[in-house]
């Protein structure tokens, strides 16, 4: 069991903006690339970012 308050990093991406962003930071991608790869590749994390790079 995790600690309350514990941030995780769970293996899909929500249709929130602040994850979407969040994402795109990350892979140093805008967000609209990664809408495009969300919606061909679905929500898992690791598709989306294999798709991006």
């Amino acid at each position: 069991m995790m600690a309350r308050g514990t941030k995780v990093e769970r293996n899909s991406v929500s249709n929130q903006d602040h994850e979407i962003k969040y994402e795109a930071k990350k892979l140093d991608v805008k967000a609209d690339k990664i809408k495009g790869a969300k919606s061909s590749e679905g929500n898992q994390r690791k598709a989306i970012e294999k798709k991006v790079k």
